[in-house]
């Protein structure tokens, strides 16, 4: 197509067209409708699309209304809801709101215990000490053989659990009040319930759950069970073993309510006559037939240089069957403590004496008291102490020496010749711990029985632990 301009008179230029040939006219003709096909395509594709982004938004619409009732949801149950707890200063807490919604308000819960293993070599030298006994669990006094076949020196029987493994749960208040709350649940894997098909060593070593403790306190008051007031916990030496100084050492836990205020405790617990019968030699018999709880005191002074604690006990013995009824009374005194000898030394200990209060000392290694012909009690005296050195060779290695001894007078003449006069033991450790909270650790026992026959059995045994603490 060509431009012409033409000049007119009194006029502007003007413009005219001239058509090119036929061929470019068909070449637009042929190309409209492939333009006007692509147009539609296009068309179609955002058609598609913008049918896309609305099924989006509807979506998107959809999604924040359930968030919106959600978050409606979660504000009506935190408004009902007790109110949050916090950790106080330097107390562990595993969760910022109760866990039980019905607890108090500002109740806190912990949690916490150890995995040990336990494994030993035991040696005797007057006869076995029976298989799966507690006696071949932990060093027990009473267990150790005498009289009972002969020399065996040369044997040794070895034993391994991690039923002495343990945890713990408890509960902390402080209301408004100003009152404190403490509810305390302790339990470990050594107690009965065993079976012939799950509580042995030939395939599955299950053992029963026990309590421990279970006790609520309240301000000055306790009550529950827990360790008894006349016993010193924190004077017991550090040990691989179970226990460590068993003969010298009260040990009871059981029920009791206690009232503490500073220095000062008292409580009345649960009480329990252990007597022997008339010439029944080792017997034991607990009778329950008291009506007056045990009764005692303790005062306890504390500083950096340790503590001396200073525990009395009174009881009722108590013996009834059919027209036979007497009763007596058992008292008792410890003296203990921990001695700092600077910061890498200490020494530990404890001495009691008393009439008619075998139970509480040595895992009721004698009793309480014998029976005569007649029905009558008749208490059994004790004398027991422990002295213990631990020291600290490196911030991982600690060590402990300690030596314990028991010893008891009592009638022959009623008790018969064969009953426990005295035991003692002595006792070496090392405690290695290769990380935080994770504690290896190695102990020789050496324990002596007595009888009032003048025979005597001992133990030799190599204790070993490995505990984790959490």
């Amino acid at each position: 197509m060509t431009v012409t301009r033409v000049m007119t008179r009194n006029a502007a230029p003007r413009t005219t067209i001239r058509r090119r040939p036929l061929a470019a006219a068909l070449l637009v003709a042929l190309a409209l409708p492939g333009l006007a096909f692509a147009q539609t395509a296009k068309e179609k594709e955002l058609e598609a699309r913008v049918a896309d982004l609305e099924r989006m938004v509807q979506q998107l619409v959809s999604q924040q209304q359930q968030v919106q009732t959600q978050v409606t949801e979660v504000k009506a149950a935190q408004a009902s809801a007790p109110v949050a707890a916090t950790a106080a200063p330097g107390k562990p807490s595993l969760q910022t709101a109760p866990i039980n919604p019905g607890a108090n308000p500002g109740t806190r819960f912990s949690y916490g215990g150890f995995i040990k293993l336990d494994a030993s070599v035991t040696s005797t030298n007057d006869g076995d000490i029976a298989d799966g006994s507690v006696g071949r669990l932990f060093y027990v006094p009473k267990a150790i053989p005498v009289g009972g076949g002969g020399n065996r020196e040369g044997s040794a029987d070895t034993d391994m659990g991690a039923n002495f493994s343990r945890f713990w749960f408890a509960t902390d208040t402080d209301l408004d009040s100003g009152d404190k709350i403490k509810g305390y649940l302790e339990f470990d894997l050594f107690g009965g319930g065993t079976t012939a098909f799950t509580g042995n060593e030939i395939a599955t070593n299950t053992y029963a759950l026990t309590l421990r403790q279970a006790y609520v306190s309240w301000n000055k008051w306790l009550a529950g069970q827990t360790w008894s007031n006349f016993q010193d916990t924190a004077a017991l030496p550090d040990t691989v073993d179970f226990l460590g100084p068993t003969e010298g050492t009260v040990f009871v836990r059981q029920a009791q309510l206690r009232y503490t205020s500073g220095p000062w405790s008292f409580s009345i617990e649960n009480p329990e006559t252990v007597y022997t019968p008339f010439r029944g030699n080792m017997a034991q018999v607990a009778g329950d037939d008291g009506a007056v709880p045990d009764v005692t005191a303790r005062y306890t002074a504390k500083g950096d240089w340790g503590h001396f604690s200073v525990g009395a006990l009174a009881r009722q013995l108590k013996y009834q069957t059919g027209k036979i009824n007497d009763s007596n009374t058992g008292y008792g005194l410890s003296v203990s403590g921990k001695w700092n000898l600077g910061a890498k030394d200490d020494l530990r200990y404890m001495v009691t004496a008393g009439s008619g209060i075998g139970r509480y000392i040595g895992l009721a290694l004698n009793n309480d008291a014998v029976l005569d012909a007649n029905g009558d009690l008749e208490n059994i005296d004790v004398v027991s102490g422990f002295v213990g050195w631990r020291h600290v060779f490196t911030p991982k290695l600690r060590g402990n020496l300690f030596y314990s001894r028991a010893q008891y007078d009592q009638d022959t003449a009623l008790t018969g010749t064969g009953i426990t006069h005295s035991a003692q033991s002595a006792h070496i450790n090392l405690i290695y711990t290769p990380i935080p909270k994770l504690d290896v650790g190695a102990e020789y026992i050496w324990g002596q029985r007595e009888l009032e026959t003048g025979d005597k059995g001992e133990i030799n045994r190599l204790q070993t632990h490995v505990k984790y603490s959490f």
